[in-house]
């Protein structure tokens, strides 16, 4: 019924338009483009009141740069955009070019930030109130559908006043900086962040997914779209330590998992691999007691532990394994 609705109020405008193509969301929704001066790392920050939002306003590559594509959204304006930067076009060339060929223009907002720190925003003039933007250095923020005509400059306030903190963290206050003042008029569902690094390496696989996160339906998607991030910096520790294991560095390894516990402190996953680290630097009667512990909840783990030795993940003698498993 909402759809219909829409599609209703729009009617006036949508003659030949490209927004009325079949398949293309309506992602009314509040967002954040935005590049780290200190590292070149690119980041997309969205929450909306539409179902998995994440799967068509963020785009971004490595190297490149990053869209958001929203209000009614054309969902081309995220690989193109990205193709138009990648052939030396900066943000607004490249924004300009997907304007020109846009009969939908003036319902359409989109952002763009580029690899240099260029950034182009443009909010049509039938976007649905209240909508604008606010462009800064390195950023834009933009929103539609909005309770009050106060987001965009709240999430530019806070996106400035947190530049101390890591880029993620510092798009995730802009966007409960929009949620705080009002938000969307409809409510909220979903939630995206995606950060890519600002130089390419040759290898998209990490490059293109620093951060990549996305709740698709959530009444409080902000809140676990924060819940996810912390999660992902604990298993961050957690993949240095795993490589300390290879390269045979225990005390590196445990001080990588126990920086992942402390994160986290009930998760098994990073007790029992700070125990091991704990067993494999001779300090085996207090991994035993913390093994007991995760045994307790759950005895698979103790199962594992027996296995670990033949494949030296565990360096420890007979009688020493007999007092991990005991």
């Amino acid at each position: 019924m909402r759809k219909i609705l829409l599609l209703f109020l729009s009617l006036p405008l949508i003659t030949n338009a490209q927004h009325t193509r079949q398949g293309d969301p309506f992602a009314h929704t509040f967002s954040i483009v935005a590049r780290d001066p200190k590292t070149g790392d690119l980041a997309v920050g969205v929450q909306s009141h539409w179902f998995s939002v994440g799967t068509s306003v963020s785009w971004g590559e490595a190297g490149v740069g990053v869209v958001a594509t929203q209000s009614f959204t054309n969902k081309s304006f995220g690989i193109r955009g990205l193709q138009l930067l990648k052939s030396g076009k900066t943000a607004q060339q490249a924004l300009d070019e997907l304007l020109r060929t846009d009969e939908g223009r003036e319902v359409r907002q989109v952002a763009i930030a580029d690899a240099k720190g260029n950034v182009a925003v443009h909010t049509g003039k039938k976007c649905i109130d209240f909508a604008g933007h606010h462009k800064g250095a390195n950023y834009s923020v933009q929103a539609n559908m909005m309770l009050k005509n106060t987001v965009p400059d709240a999430m530019a306030k806070a996106f400035e006043a947190n530049s101390k903190l890591p880029l993620p963290e510092r798009v995730l206050s802009a966007l409960n900086a929009a949620q705080a003042a009002g938000g969307d008029i409809r409510g909220r569902q979903s939630a995206v962040l995606l950060v890519v690094k600002g130089k390419a390496t040759g290898a998209p696989w990490d490059d293109n997914h620093l951060v990549d996160l996305r709740v698709d339906d959530a009444v409080q998607p902000l809140p676990e779209l924060a819940r996810l991030l912390r999660t992902h910096r604990a298993y961050e520790h957690m993949n240095n330590g795993d490589l300390a294991t290879e390269k045979n560095d225990m005390k590196a390894a445990m001080q990588a998992y126990g920086s992942a516990m402390k994160l986290f402190p009930k998760n098994l996953e990073m007790q029992y691999w700070t125990a091991i680290a704990l067993a494999n630097t001779k300090q085996v009667p207090k991994a035993a007691g913390m093994l007991q512990q995760i045994y307790a909840q759950d005895g698979n783990w103790r199962e594992l532990t027996r296995r670990l030795p033949r494949v030296g993940l565990l360096t420890v003698s007979t009688t020493e394994l007999a007092q991990l498993v005991k």
